[in-house]
């Protein structure tokens, strides 16, 4: 039965760490590039190799984001229930 509140409490942990990702590569972004925006697939004023850098630190960010928002959850979780989310 607690693994069932587990499902709505994982959404939310989980949209919660998407709007952190974004903020952070936002930032980081900003810091290192010195631009208020990254380039999209599509800019014209940008080289291959610029999107390609943008893209692939904004995919680590979210990545990073996403295992530590979820593994908070999950430890969360067991905290308040004794039990592990993932166990049968």
């Amino acid at each position: 039965m607690n693994k069932v509140l587990y499902k709505p409490l994982s959404m939310v942990v989980s949209a919660a760490g998407g709007v952190l990702a974004g903020i952070a590569f936002k930032q980081i972004w900003k810091r290192v590039s010195g631009e208020e925006e990254a380039p999209d697939a599509t800019d014209r004023d940008f080289t291959w190799t610029q999107v390609i850098v943008a893209a692939a630190a904004q995919g680590a960010i979210f990545g990073a984001v996403k295992a530590a928002t979820e593994r908070a959850g999950a430890v969360g979780y067991r905290k308040a229930t004794g039990d592990w989310p993932t166990e049968d």
